[in-house]
């Protein structure tokens, strides 16, 4: 059974170049678990290549799709989990903090121990989740792009431009040496761009698999943010940028 959804999900990710796990449990007609486990079965053999939220054709590293957010959430939960928390620990109550959409910065608010800091978000559940929990949030006007559930637009990246964070909190598709800190979309891009500039401080959270992929825009240069990882493969990015891996 093992080889025969293999040869399908190989024939499938060489016409296609990338597929999510939803996509070939879909094509596959079977769970998205079972995807999953042949996914890293088919990576150690060298088959295809494991990347973040599905697989890819051997040799392919520039991806130019984005998941969306119920895909996401599922994809190296507990990595997120233990990245996010560390993240969180670095707030305090004097800050002023940029926290960007991303389900790895979703998942930093139940950790954050700051009740007097200030929170701006362009994210819709990130917003819910701050006040919530009774911390001071702002959100940004401009467009909703459902597939992020992201605030996006010339409107939102006004609505940064006024502000001097202390500390911002990014998500990224993609880490890489020269292309730097990458996303598909433009307009998140742009919005992204303009956090970091904004920021006295920019973190960017990235788990392992992020690193070595180049999506569409890049948003940031290696050496313009601290990377919070939970492994580094390439010491290279430890001479570019500081890198902090948690344990």
């Amino acid at each position: 059974m093992f080889e025969e959804r293999a040869s399908k999900i190989i024939s499938y990710i060489e016409s296609k170049g990338t597929a999510s796990i939803s996509e070939l449990a879909a094509a596959l007609d079977t769970s998205e678990s079972t995807v999953r486990r042949d996914i890293g079965r088919l990576d150690e053999l060298g088959r295809l290549k494991k990347v973040y939220g599905g697989a890819a054709r051997i040799g392919n590293s520039f991806f130019t799709d984005e998941f969306d957010v119920e895909t996401k959430s599922g994809i190296n939960k507990e990595l997120k989990t233990r990245i996010a928390e560390y993240a969180a620990g670095l707030i305090h109550n004097d800050d002023l903090v940029y926290i960007d959409a991303g389900t790895t910065t979703l998942s930093m608010i139940p950790f954050i121990k700051a009740p007097n800091a200030v929170f701006v978000t362009n994210g819709i559940a990130h917003a819910k989740m701050l006040t919530q929990a009774g911390l001071k949030t702002y959100i940004t006007g401009g467009q909703l792009k459902l597939v992020t559930e992201a605030v996006v637009g010339h409107d939102a990246v006004r609505f940064i431009e006024k502000y001097n964070f202390t500390k911002c909190f990014m998500g990224t598709n993609g880490v890489d040496l020269v292309r730097g800190f990458t996303t598909p979309d433009i307009d998140e891009a742009s919005i992204k761009e303009a956090a970091v500039k904004r920021a006295y401080v920019a973190y960017v959270l990235a788990d392992s698999s992020k690193f070595g992929q180049v999506s569409s825009v890049t948003f940031a240069e290696i050496d313009k943010a601290c990377i919070i990882t939970d492994k580094l493969t390439n010491d290279m990015y430890n001479k570019k940028t500081v890198v902090k891996v948690v344990e």
